[in-house]
């Protein structure tokens, strides 16, 4: 876990200073967290568990798919899940999650208007947004000559091969693939799917390969000029150490991915799971995200409490509003998974 900020060791002294350590009989309970790793840093369940007296238990898991198994298999335990987008929607398809009682909870009005009624839980109905981050272009300026890199079609320019690296993961590379030619990034049309399949096939042969894990350094390094990319902490600490490094949002759209809070079906602890959303929807608290992890908050108030201003402007954290505006949530595709699926698989054989 990340050291706690300044910001997070002043508010548990806040809370011990107040004699805001327990409510009645909360010491006794229990909350069962299932979430991504560092994405609710430890100062946060700290602080929650000071000011409440509810001790926190919470295990990790690596993907969507792994956390929507666990808790299709029965009995979890769990209170609160953090599911992204698409696993919203397929978590509410099987029935794990519950809906949740609007009446509970305080401080949903702070959420970026972005994020209040988006497609894959109109209003909310299922999830609270906690962080947010983007798909889109990381690029060297030294390694270019200085030309500014815009677009997704530099992917796919001749001028490039060699100096050019895409995601290894299916649906980040068709956002790039879909966007460049006209198409939605969350697609479900069959012709379009397969146009980007012939696109990122065509792409191939240009590419210096595909990598997620560490195309950060290559496109530091000049080992190539230009890479799709995930925004978030990694990236945006190359961005801030590096002046040539540069992360946009394609003139395209690029591609929104965002992290919320559920409660999931049958939670044994449900009102302490209330109580948990509510915390994280101060504006204060939501600020942590960013100080303690480097993550975008889906809170638009929480802004005015982050410690480092400049992580404001990090466009790998925080993609301004106009470019926002213009992203695409990558939702699930339903029964087109088959179309992707079937592409995917003729681009990695060509």
């Amino acid at each position: 876990m990340k050291k706690k900020s300044l910001a997070a060791v002043g508010i548990v002294a806040a809370l011990a200073l107040t004699g805001c350590s327990g409510n009645g009989d909360a010491g006794a309970q229990e909350l069962n967290v299932y979430a991504w790793a560092d994405e609710i840093p430890q100062s946060v369940f700290d602080a929650f568990t000071e000011e409440t007296g509810i001790t926190v238990n919470v295990d990790n898991f690596d993907s969507n798919e792994t956390m929507i198994s666990k808790l299709a298999a029965g009995n979890s335990g769990y209170d609160i899940v953090e599911p992204s987008q698409y696993a919203v929607q397929q978590l509410i398809g099987q029935d794990l999650i519950e809906p949740l009682d609007k009446s509970k909870i305080t401080g949903i009005d702070g959420i970026a208007e972005k994020f209040k009624d988006p497609s894959y839980d109109p209003g909310l109905q299922y999830s609270v947004p906690w962080v947010w981050g983007t798909t889109g272009l990381l690029y060297n300026s030294e390694c270019t000559g200085g030309e500014e890199i815009t677009s997704w079609s530099s992917l796919f320019d001749e001028k490039w091969k060699g100096k050019v690296n895409m995601l290894d993961n299916m649906l980040a590379a068709y956002i790039a693939g879909l966007q460049v030619n006209g198409y939605p990034a969350n697609s479900t049309d069959e012709k379009e799917i397969a146009a980007a399949t012939e696109s990122l096939i065509e792409q191939k042969k240009l590419l210096s390969g595909y990598n997620s894990s560490n195309y950060g350094e290559l496109v530091a390094n000049g080992d190539v000029c230009m890479s799709e990319a995930w925004g978030g902490t990694s990236t945006a600490k190359i961005v801030a150490e590096n002046e040539n490094v540069h992360y946009v949002l394609p003139e395209e759209g690029g591609s929104l991915w965002v992290d919320g809070l559920s409660i999931a079906k049958g939670a044994p602890n449900s009102e302490a799971a209330y109580e948990f959303i509510n915390f994280l929807l101060r504006p204060e608290i939501g600020a942590l995200a960013t100080n303690d992890a480097g993550l975008a908050s889906a809170n638009q108030a929480a802004q005015e409490h982050v410690s480092d201003q400049g992580l404001l402007t990090n466009a790998a954290v925080y993609a301004s509003e106009e470019q926002v505006a213009e992203a695409d949530f990558i939702v699930d595709p339903g029964a087109a998974m088959k179309f992707y699926q079937d592409g995917w698989t003729r681009v990695k054989a060509s």
